[in-house]
């Protein structure tokens, strides 16, 4: 069966500035991306069909009358993923007013589903859901399967069996609690002495956590990842580094980003009020209703050394924030400054420049389609200067 991951046009636009560089799919929450949960648990020839044109070369797509769509902001369970494929076609799957997958390019006939599954609908569901998908992906990752050996340098509070350690992992001379929920450690990844961890928490492959690191519940660490300092209810999607000192909380990251040795991120308001968050959407700030709100940092955004960022700060791509001061709580992608001197427009000449230098550090090639994928974001992100 072809199936085909598809955006909600709606939820991209409140996913900004996360999805200018991929799909909803592709968004990484617990400890893979809901793509990988639904090729998972529902077995298919997997394409995409991105809201965006742009993302088309970069993510295998197509348009098929007789395929199967799944909406790629929908966390799936076994529950969901088994009522999809029983959907016939001409069927579509419709759940609290929403739609959740449709056989055919030309379903009409609606089937109600009586469940709950999660969804991403706004920027802070990465990280309020990050908890209960870390549990749920523990669970489906390593049923049947035997965790590599811990070794007796580490310090273990709670159940030893909630510890889950891929093939290549090296963790030594850390606490690992477990009594409030799982730690899995992928392949190739490294947790050095000193490390106090608590889970839910998640650590991709080759993601690193440097010494003396502490990391509350709700953290995803992606693929090649360095963390040092203090991390809590953190979502990095992968090949981004937060290797010093310096508080981190409540906060999604993109890829290929950088935060320098003591930047800070306030995730709470000193008088305690509800938290306003800009919304690409509607081009102002909304009210969240959270108490609790971090750093949304888009992909390939730097930030100095010793950087303060407000509560609820939103950086664009490519954004390279450094000097003294709070920056204000929204930064439009291709941006350099601060909050003392401003902030000025990126080249693109530039912007590849340092682009390319990070990614070799991984071995990774800025393609001449990522490039077009940039330019086509500069194009878009100009109505936020």
């Amino acid at each position: 069966m072809k199936i085909i991951i598809y955006d909600n046009a709606a939820v991209r636009s409140n996913i900004l500035p996360l999805s200018y560089t991929r799909p909803l799919g592709a968004l990484r929450i617990g400890i893979d991306t809901i793509a990988e949960k639904w090729q998972a648990m529902l077995t298919g020839e997997y394409l995409w069909s991105p809201a965006a044109d742009y993302l088309a070369e970069i993510f295998p797509s197509s348009d098929d009358a007789d395929a199967l769509y799944v909406a790629g902001h929908i966390i799936p369970d076994k529950a969901l993923a088994e009522a999809v494929a029983s959907l016939r076609p001409g069927q579509k799957l419709m759940c609290n007013h929403e739609e959740v997958a449709h056989y055919g390019t030309d379903a009409t006939d609606t089937v109600e589903y009586c469940g709950s599954p999660d969804a991403v609908h706004n920027l802070y569901d990465i990280f309020m859901l990050n908890n209960k998908a870390v549990e749920a992906d523990f669970e489906r990752i390593t049923a049947g399967r035997q965790s590599l050996p811990l070794s007796p340098t580490n310090t273990i509070i709670g159940d030893a069996s909630k510890i889950f350690i891929e093939e290549g992992a090296r963790v030594e001379g850390a606490f690992l609690n477990t009594c409030a929920g799982p730690i899995y450690i992928g392949r190739d990844a490294e947790i050095m002495e000193g490390s106090m961890l608590r889970g839910p928490i998640a650590l991709c492959e080759h993601a690193v956590v440097n010494m003396g690191t502490k990391i509350y519940p709700g953290t995803t660490l992606g693929p090649y990842c360095k963390v040092g300092g203090e991390l809590n209810n953190v979502v990095m999607l992968g090949y981004s580094n937060k290797a010093h000192d310096g508080f981190l909380g409540n906060a999604v990251i993109g890829e290929w980003c950088n935060l320098g040795a003591g930047c800070v991120a306030s995730n709470l308001k000193n008088d305690y009020s509800p938290i306003r968050l800009w919304n690409y959407s509607t081009a102002h700030f909304e009210r969240t209703g959270l108490q609790f709100c971090g750093l949304i940092m888009g992909d390939h955004s730097k930030a100095g050394i010793n950087t303060m960022f407000n509560t609820a700060t939103v950086l664009g791509v490519g954004v390279n924030v450094h000097g003294s001061g709070f920056p204000r709580n929204f930064v439009p992608s291709f941006s350099e400054g601060g909050a003392s001197n401003g902030f000025s427009d990126v080249s693109m000449t530039k912007f590849f420049e340092i682009a390319r230098r990070m990614m070799a550090r991984r071995h990774i090639e800025l393609t001449i389609a990522d490039e077009r994928m940039f330019y086509a974001i500069r194009q878009a992100a100009e109505n936020f200067k």
